[in-house]
């Protein structure tokens, strides 16, 4: 992940904080940190299909976090000191969780569309959409995946021996 090129050349990316069935991340969060690159989140608001990407200010930051229900850290809700991404410059570059994915970059997520949702808003920013790139574990790969026409497709998916 650190060596692809688009990861390089991005000074703004959003990263999903791993859940245990996930792609581990905290190694790309501090390479991210270690570059000087600015480092995003998601914060999902519960009962609807909205999420921001707030700053993380380190990798140590992490550790202040809340759980959340789902068992997932992110900034609690009353935590309004942090940039988010779309209120700011934009992103370049967002890694995406999944459950599956297909290699006509189709990804089934948890259900609720956050990530949809929150790249179409990306699509308003003048900045446009960033790439996204999926992590996924081989087994992962499926030959499709079921899609609707809300879902927007990913630019690449990383898996081992991609």
């Amino acid at each position: 992940v650190i060596d692809h090129p688009k990861y390089q050349e991005s000074q703004r990316i959003a990263i999903f904080l791993s859940m245990p069935d996930e792609v581990q991340t905290e190694e790309i969060i501090k390479d991210i940190f270690k570059q000087g690159k600015e480092c995003f989140i998601p914060r999902y608001k519960p009962q609807s299909n909205h999420m921001d990407m707030l700053k993380l200010s380190s990798a140590e930051d992490i550790s202040s976090l809340a759980l959340t229900s789902w068992n997932i850290l992110q900034p609690s809700d009353d935590d309004n000191a942090r940039e988010e991404a779309l209120a700011g410059g934009g992103l370049d570059l967002i890694f995406m969780p999944g459950l599956g994915f297909d290699k006509k970059g189709n990804r089934l997520g948890r259900g609720k569309g956050y990530y949809d949702t929150y790249l179409e808003r990306c699509m308003k920013h003048p900045r446009g959409k960033p790439y996204t790139i999926a992590l996924a574990f081989r087994e992962q790969i499926c030959e499709s995946v079921p899609v609707t026409e809300n879902d927007v497709p990913i630019d690449e998916i990383l898996y081992e021996d991609c």
